[in-house]
């Protein structure tokens, strides 16, 4: 079962139709309840006018998942960002400015590594560009969110290797210890 919702701001008008009776409202059905999927929308991006026109913009109608994420870069810095996975694409947004950062094909996603702990990263591996590292207390509902979209493989592992930059490979270690987990990231 498929969990979207129409980001779409406008309000047309529903087609007229003689033969249904007006207070009929069984006669509208919807895939899933909106408040079920608008769970994942954890900015409600109806009321991010600039985000909506970004979205319109590029032609995506469907957001699946929304939130503020952590975003590592080639050189190790964290950066805050809006993550935003619709149906066709992944969107990493500068919160300050909302400008578009990123924007990555769902077709151009080989896989997405995970850890078998309980921490909060993930890798989305893009053969054609460098990858994406993130961390999110909602990985999981990221995950689901990018199955629903595309069902790229899903990969759990202590320890994986990720493209951080176009020419620099970076591996991830994830350690159980008291009181949690250790993440390294080391240059190959």
């Amino acid at each position: 079962m498929s969990r979207r919702v129409q980001i779409d701001d406008s309000n047309p008008q529903p087609p007229q139709n003689d033969d249904v009776p007006e207070d009929d409202s069984s006669s509208v059905q919807r895939d899933e309840p909106e408040e079920k999927i608008r769970k994942r929308d954890y900015m409600d991006i109806r009321s991010h006018p600039n985000l909506m026109r970004l979205l319109n913009k590029q032609g995506d109608q469907i957001v699946l998942f929304a939130d503020k994420v952590l975003k590592f870069t080639g050189s190790g810095k964290m950066k805050h960002r809006y993550l935003m996975i619709t149906d066709f694409a992944i969107y990493l947004i500068d919160p300050e400015s909302d400008s578009l950062k990123r924007r990555i094909a769902l077709a151009a996603v080989e896989k997405i590594c995970v850890s078998e702990l309980s921490d909060n990263f993930l890798a989305v591996m893009i053969p054609t560009e460098y990858d994406l590292l993130i961390a999110s207390a909602r990985k999981n509902e990221i995950i689901t969110a990018f199955v629903e979209a595309y069902e790229p493989e899903v990969v759990s592992s202590n320890r994986f290797e990720y493209n951080a930059a176009s020419d620099l490979v970076k591996e991830i270690e994830f350690e159980e210890v008291e009181g949690g987990v250790k993440t390294r990231i080391l240059r190959k």
